[in-house]
């Protein structure tokens, strides 16, 4: 009699509940997921745009685990929201790193919050794609660790000051919300009017929360301006071209960094969203020639039911660059990563991707939409232009 046959069958009979029980075996074991951390704004003022910036992510994330994974291994996010404040998004990237232990960590959306928690990711030596803050102080602070995608968010209505320039308006008004960005692209934006002869007639700021911005469109009025340029958020946006159409304030030229681009703009304002200019990194035109484009904007509004923002493009975009430089260096250490984010020059969906010793992108431009008929229209540059810019903006 075989003494071993007890044995072995014995031990078949422990392989398989621990696999019932959940125990995997080396031999049958998946392999770990590679886990990104992120903090993203989902309540709190920038929650609107937020949204569409995780949805970037979240498309890259399901299509990549679809194909295989990532060096043979899935991919999984841990996500916190930040509620648009940069110090809780700080105390969430100590949290990523220290105790949730992520392989890498993603951007999180908006200037603010960038800033903040870079810091945090500098002092780890963790990799961050700043794919959702334009501020070009991002990446003019000596650090080490940061890669910008996006352009620079102090060139987002040159489209605008360029029309107004060359259509013979002279007097102008540059507004701006109290918070970092539009403060930053108000002050480039003022230098720019004047560099083209124009006058600046009002340059003030506004509360970063406020809900009644009367007497500062009522000094709009009251200077004359024939042109509004204005660094917005979405929410301050809407309230503009609302109150102006109650105080009946009219300017040739209406235009605003963010909130015109997103689709939100339109069914908030309806008709009142008519030839309002807007700044955008991207827009969902199959043609752009960048690759995989196409196939990008189908993939989006098929899940989601719409065609995607820049906030979309720009976080997808942005886990395309880590994504090839990952493939590049073919394992996750940190150090090969940054050296190779600094000298990786590719397109993505979203665009270029190439960035200065600093970090800084250089490859990228800001386009000028205006809203006609109730679509999005490219309008500057000339070069991708999709039509051409209605002007003057007709009264109310």
């Amino acid at each position: 009699m075989d003494r071993r046959r007890p044995f072995t069958y014995g031990l078949l009979v422990l392989a398989c509940l621990l696999l019932v029980a959940g125990w995997a075996l080396p031999a049958f074991a998946q392999p770990r997921a590679i886990v990104f951390g992120a903090s993203i704004s989902m309540t709190g003022r920038y929650a609107q745009t937020g949204l569409h910036f995780r949805r970037g992510y979240e498309l890259w994330k399901d299509q990549v685990n679809a194909r295989g994974g990532l060096l043979g291994r899935p991919v999984a996010f841990v996500i916190y929201d930040d509620k648009s404040d940069p110090t809780t998004g700080s105390r969430l990237y100590e949290k990523l790193i220290t105790q949730d232990k992520v392989d890498l960590v993603l951007g999180p959306y908006s200037s603010p919050v960038t800033l903040a928690v870079s810091t945090v990711t500098e002092k780890y030596r963790y990799p961050l794609i700043a794919a959702g803050a334009s501020i070009s102080e991002i990446c003019q602070r000596g650090y080490r660790y940061i890669f910008q995608t996006v352009a620079a968010g102090e060139t987002y209505l040159d489209g605008a000051i360029d029309i107004a320039a060359t259509r013979g308006l002279k007097r102008v008004a540059v507004i701006n919300s109290d918070s970092l960005y539009p403060k930053a692209f108000s002050k480039a934006a003022v230098e720019k009017v004047k560099a083209r002869g124009m006058e600046v007639v009002l340059h003030e700021a506004y509360p970063e929360k406020a809900t009644d911005l009367s007497a500062i469109l009522t000094k709009v009025k009251s200077v004359g301006a024939e042109a509004l340029i204005s660094g917005t958020y979405f929410n301050d946006a809407v309230l503009i071209v609302r109150q102006m159409k109650e105080l009946g304030v009219h300017v040739k030229l209406l235009a605003q960094t963010v909130g015109p681009s997103l689709p939100d703009f339109a069914q908030a304002l309806g008709p009142l969203a008519e030839n309002v200019y807007g700044a955008t990194q991207w827009e969902p035109i199959p043609t752009m020639g960048f690759p995989g484009v196409a196939e990008f904007i189908d993939a989006f509004d098929k899940t989601y039911g719409y065609l995607p923002t820049y906030q979309v493009a720009e976080s997808y975009g942005g886990m395309q660059v880590l994504q090839r430089a990952i493939e590049q260096v073919g394992s996750l250490d940190r150090e090969k990563l940054r050296e190779a984010l600094g000298r990786l020059e590719t397109k993505t969906v979203f665009g270029p991707y190439a960035v200065d010793e600093r970090g800084c992108q250089i490859k990228k431009t800001a386009l000028l939409i205006q809203w006609q008929k109730g679509q999005r229209v490219v309008v500057w540059p000339d070069d991708v232009a999709t039509g051409r810019p209605v002007f003057p903006m007709p009264p109310w």
